[in-house]
């Protein structure tokens, strides 16, 4: 069996990611065995920080070398907000590792120019948008990135309403698909919101696991 450890920052992570986009990937991937490792202080105290601090990316890193230490062949972290812990961690672990929205922005710079960032989470839409600069800063291409934060859509998610969650972003992403070309859903939690937009609307989940799989195969 191959190992696929996954670092999570919030204490629901079962309903965000593993019931969603584990569960149906590990049908298909019988071969693979999920391990999860959860610290929602990261999250938390990254939030009124603007982003993580120097003490969370300490912590990330540490839970990326324990990710390591269980024989685990790919590390993947399924939070936004801490894609800084995780390029910090590449640097000291020798088993290949990504934040779970890596995929997405390679396939969001490819799509487009214009793209805009819908997040819910103010840390979420910053993480983001240095992922896509970056991006674009290695294949050569000249971006201009919009960005949408509605912290009301996630309150509600936090208090079980997802209809209502639901409804905001919807609200949002019927706005912001006339203000660009690709539009970009980093964060776990809005994974699973349908829409038909005029322009492709990109989200973490399948597209992680997909890239987790790949990763599996080269090792």
């Amino acid at each position: 069996m191959k190992k696929l450890a996954i670092i999570h920052t919030v204490s629901w992570y079962n309903k965000s990611v593993i019931e969603p986009f584990a569960i149906p990937w590990l049908k298909e991937n019988p071969d693979v065995a999920i391990i999860n490792i959860m610290d929602d202080s990261l999250l938390s105290e990254s939030l009124p920080n603007g982003g993580p601090t120097k003490e969370v990316i300490k912590r990330m890193v540490f839970y990326y070398q324990a990710a390591e230490a269980t024989g685990a062949d790919v590390l993947m972290c399924s939070c936004t907000t801490m894609g800084p812990g995780t390029r910090a961690a590449r640097q000291m672990i020798n088993k290949p590792l990504f934040n779970i929205d890596e995929p997405m922005a390679k396939e969001a710079v490819a799509k487009g120019t214009k793209l805009g960032i819908l997040a819910t989470v103010p840390t979420s839409a910053p993480a983001t948008r240095a992922l896509l600069e970056t991006e674009a800063a290695e294949t050569g291409k000249n971006i201009e990135i919009k960005t949408v934060i509605n912290e009301s859509a996630f309150h509600y998610l936090l208090k079980g309403e997802i209809d209502r969650h639901n409804e905001i972003v919807c609200q949002e992403l019927e706005k912001l698909q006339y203000e660009v070309d690709v539009i970009v859903l980093g964060q776990i939690s809005l994974a699973q919101v349908q829409f038909k937009a005029k322009v492709p609307v990109l989200q973490v989940g399948h597209s992680g696991f997909a890239y987790a799989r790949k990763l599996l195969d080269s090792v």
